[in-house]
């Protein structure tokens, strides 16, 4: 009984957010007053997307990295690390290629295991809740996304997300989430995960997020960026400044690099809690993203310390108390 009401709840809940069924946003819809609040929610969801990735083997993940040997060694996020942003007339893609000190053995398994999902997405501050299929279903991750703030679940959006492990051998592995439909015409949201093994002890991860959008969606989001998005900026450098020094993009695509940015922190905080023991490894997670978001605080920073750990352990039991019975 408690699946099914929840089932509901969700369906409801995305009747209220969406744009009609095959208009993607086409015509406005009659909640303008609150765009700007939506944009912000929008914005959060700048999560999964329509361009292939530039990989789509070993061989070819491998070839991308040594392309980018020079742009890892040497770049503003002093760390071996590369992101790059793309905008079209109806679309938003962002792409992160990073070399991290885990080995393919320990990252792959773990990324590939839709269990571990939701330890990891529930890090990100506007994840509410979020649980996977259980065995026997079709592959997939149910999110609830919202504000940067506690919130209750009915005033969240549901994203339902359909995973599948592309490619899964014993030095690559590829996973795609998908979900075709957002709030407020946004629409073919997509998340690929890529990861290939270089040696003992490091891999090289990437991550391509990207979703479309219709007019509906672009006029909140100019709303949004118009407004309480701002000041906000991405990581791209477009300029320098005499006054104020290095000048980063703003705009949509600042918006998804930096959304981009705070999925790869949880997948980099959930890889590496596992060595941690059992007990501990939720404080390790959630310690360790908030130090990634603040080690690009001019980018990323949102709430203190104590407020994101107090809200993230609230919500952490919430989706504990809530799904307890569909474990996979």
């Amino acid at each position: 009984m408690k699946n099914a009401a929840q089932s509901a709840h969700r369906t409801a809940r995305r009747s209220h957010f969406q744009a009609p069924p095959q208009d993607h946003g086409v015509r406005m819809p009659s909640f303008m007053t609150h765009l700007v609040a939506k944009a912000a929610l929008t914005a959060a969801l700048v999560l999964f997307g329509a361009v292939p990735a530039h990989a789509q083997d070993a061989a070819a993940l491998t070839a991308r990295h040594n392309t980018l040997r020079d742009a890892l060694a040497q770049n503003a996020f002093q760390r071996p690390l590369y992101l790059e942003s793309n905008e079209t007339q109806d679309q938003l893609k962002g792409d992160i290629y990073v070399q991290i000190a885990q080995s393919y053995g320990v990252a792959g398994p773990a990324m590939r295991d839709i269990g571990h999902w939701c330890d990891l997405l529930i890090l990100h501050l506007n994840v509410k809740d979020c649980f996977a299929s259980t065995p026997g279903q079709p592959a997939s991750l149910n999110l609830n996304v919202g504000r940067k703030f506690d919130q209750p679940l009915e005033d969240t959006y549901p994203f339902d997300f359909l995973y599948r492990v592309l490619k899964s051998e014993p030095d690559y592995l590829q996973v795609e989430l998908t979900a075709e439909d957002g709030p407020i015409g946004t629409y073919r949201y997509r998340m690929v995960l890529e990861i290939v093994a270089l040696d003992s002890g490091h891999s090289f991860l990437h991550l391509s997020y990207a979703y479309r959008f219709g007019l509906a969606a672009r006029m909140a989001m100019r709303g949004y960026l118009a407004t309480i998005g701002r000041e906000k900026r991405g990581f791209s450098i477009v300029g320098h400044d005499t006054g104020s020094g290095t000048v980063y993009i703003g705009g949509t695509r600042g918006v998804i690099e930096r959304n981009t940015m705070r999925y790869f922190i949880a997948i980099e905080a959930y890889l590496g809690a596992l060595s941690t023991p059992e007990p501990q490894r939720l404080e390790k997670r959630l310690n360790d993203w908030y130090a990634g978001i603040e080690r690009y605080s001019t980018q990323l920073h949102e709430l203190e310390r104590d407020q994101y750990l107090s809200m993230k352990r609230k919500e952490v039991r919430r989706m504990e108390t809530l799904h307890a019975d569909r474990t996979p």
